[in-house]
């Protein structure tokens, strides 16, 4: 489905590690919640952690794991304490390397790609989506942090294909509007936005931050 037809954008709150957090986002009514695999990220949860929150979320929301360079073995341990609907992909995994980590773990994907000053976006998306990604998410380029950089990218070159696009880095309940306004992203995903520290979210921020979602899908409506 493309970003031009959509009736509604998507949110997912990325980095939740406490119950009352996950709480709050299916409150404000977000679509999906993030866990992040990756230890390096004060975000991180372990296993543990993540099949405690797995159990406060209900139907209909999505848990989405995010991995960083990890093997399919490795994923699939993951997989078999956590119920993850769907996978993201945030390291330098390879198009062949995503494919291999779907067949093995037996999970939609999709790939994060940092938006680099130099990089053919249009084509780097085309080659994950040729290798079967459901979708790939957008994120400001940092040369050490992958994704939470709090960072943004150039909005105005945001493309319009045929395949969903997620639009990540830099949002807030300020300028999320906005960004749905300029981009037509099939959704958007924030982490740092709408919190009080990291790891930690707040629970006025996450309110806004959706409210601001649904006026910017009813400006796309428009």
């Amino acid at each position: 489905m493309s970003q031009s037809n959509q009736k509604r954008t998507r949110a997912k709150i990325c980095g939740i590690t406490r119950i009352q957090d996950v709480q709050a986002v299916v409150a404000a009514g977000a679509d999906a919640i993030g866990f992040v695999f990756f230890p390096p990220s004060p975000r991180h949860v372990t296993v543990e952690q993540a099949q405690e929150l797995a159990k406060v979320i209900p139907p209909y929301v999505q848990m989405v794991g995010l991995f960083v360079n990890a093997s399919a073995a490795e994923i699939q341990d993951v997989l078999d304490c956590v119920p993850l609907d769907v996978l993201q992909l945030h390291g330098d995994e390879t198009p062949e390397q995503c494919q291999e980590i779907a067949r093995h773990c037996k999970r939609r994907w999709y790939k994060a790609i940092q938006v680099k000053p130099d990089l053919d976006v249009v084509a780097e998306i085309q080659k994950y989506q040729v290798a079967g990604a459901s979708a790939v998410l957008l994120d400001a380029w940092h040369p050490e942090l992958k994704g939470g950089t709090g960072h943004q990218f150039d909005w105005s070159k945001f493309p319009k294909l045929d395949i969903p696009l997620i639009l990540a880095g830099g949002l807030t309940p300020d300028n999320v509007i906005d960004a749905i306004h300029t981009t037509g992203a099939f959704a958007v995903d924030v982490s740092g936005g709408v919190e009080s520290a990291k790891g930690i979210k707040d629970q006025q921020l996450i309110e806004r931050f959706m409210q601001g979602v649904q006026r910017g899908s009813a400006k796309q409506c428009d």
